[in-house]
């Protein structure tokens, strides 16, 4: 198994390729490449992009990933694709109409999310959220999360992986090992949970009960009963100890993206730091060239143990969507989920902290 790929997953400018994106593409050989609002348009375009992404890897394999979530956060929107009620939505339909229904609509969202993607070349999101919603859970998070049940996140959460995975898609849990309850938004910056281990069991139950996941994300948070210096993303005793140890998780571990504020310092040493700490790979999103290499280069080549993990993902690509009427399965899904808020092409946080860093010249 060849191991000369690059650990990182990194991010383009726009709707289609540049020229020095494909020399990175092609010289870098990253993991894969996470598409943002800022690269779709249409679905014919974006299909196109994909197909440019692997023409200038010259690998069918590269993950190319999207945050298709639902709610606030679903990078293929309307017109061109079907509305997605978030996860909040579909964690509340238990109250309101009863488990099976929530089930229901929880797998019919998976399935129409995984023709959408495989129509367009995609084959990895970043989802589902496996974070709890407390009262005191910051707004650019709580309304992206089933609820406050464990129990619930963890039962619909196996729904969206089953689905997923069934599908040809792979799915992303996040944020391990569980950061429901901050308070300050890491796109911004360093969010510290104070609770104690015990007291975060229950953060932690949705991700142990769905450790076998094959990829997953991790947490830009600080838990002083783990490590009182780092960010679990770059704690090497959160990741042994919470994630791949109490957690069980021996899937693909990506980092949560190296741009938000809540990481310091400079892009290189970060992804150092994030590959050292025991990530299989990194998120780089702000989608510079030049910074994409420079994360490639940095972040190194994927070790045997992290390539044996993204072979079972390659191994998944591989399954075919299910054949189905996909109008009734819209119409059953739109009838449980009732109206679905409007998507605001304004929220998005990686983005809008995108633009912020470039207006001020960062």
């Amino acid at each position: 198994m060849s191991n000369l790929i690059s650990a990182a997953l990194i991010s383009i400018s726009g709707f289609s390729l540049t020229d020095e994106e494909k020399r990175v593409i092609a010289q870098s050989q990253p993991l894969g490449v996470t598409l943002f609002l800022r690269n779709i348009c249409t679905r014919k375009q974006v299909a196109e992009l994909c197909r440019q992404i692997r023409e200038a890897a010259q690998r069918e394999d590269i993950i190319i990933a999207v945050d298709q979530e639902g709610g606030r956060v679903r990078r293929l929107a309307e017109p061109e694709f079907r509305p997605y009620a978030s996860q909040y939505v579909l964690g509340r339909l238990e109250q309101e109409l009863g488990a099976q229904k929530a089930d229901v609509a929880t797998r019919d969202h998976a399935l129409l999310i995984s023709h959408d993607l495989k129509d367009c070349g995609i084959n990895l999101n970043y989802a589902p959220v496996l974070d709890l919603a407390f009262d005191e859970t910051a707004s650019v998070l709580k309304s992206r999360c089933f609820g406050n049940n464990e129990k619930q996140a963890a039962r619909l959460g196996k729904i969206m992986i089953d689905t997923y995975i069934q599908n040809g898609i792979c799915p992303c849990i996040k944020h391990m090992p569980g950061h429901g309850r901050i308070t300050v938004d890491p796109h911004l910056g360093l969010p510290v949970l104070s609770q104690s281990l015990k007291e975060l069991e229950k953060d932690f139950y949705p991700f142990r009960m769905l450790h076998a996941a094959p990829a997953g994300m991790t947490a830009h948070v600080v838990i002083p009963e783990i490590d009182d210096k780092n960010p679990i993303t770059q704690s090497a005793n959160g990741i042994k100890e919470l994630i791949r140890g109490f957690i069980g998780f021996d899937g693909l571990l990506i980092s949560d993206s190296i741009n938000m504020r809540a990481l310091k310092g400079n892009l290189g040493d970060i992804t150092s730091k994030c590959i050292a700490a025991g990530c299989d790979c990194v998120c780089y999103c702000d989608g510079i060239a030049q910074e994409s290499a420079e994360v490639c280069k940095k972040a190194g080549f994927m070790s045997d143990k992290s390539m044996i993990r993204f072979e079972k993902i390659r191994n998944l690509f591989h399954n075919k969507t299910s054949i189905v009427n996909l109008e009734n399965v819209a119409a059953e899904y739109e009838a449980i989920t009732g109206q679905i808020e409007k998507y605001r092409d304004d929220y998005d946080a990686t983005e809008v902290l995108n633009i912020m860093k470039r207006n001020k010249g960062e």
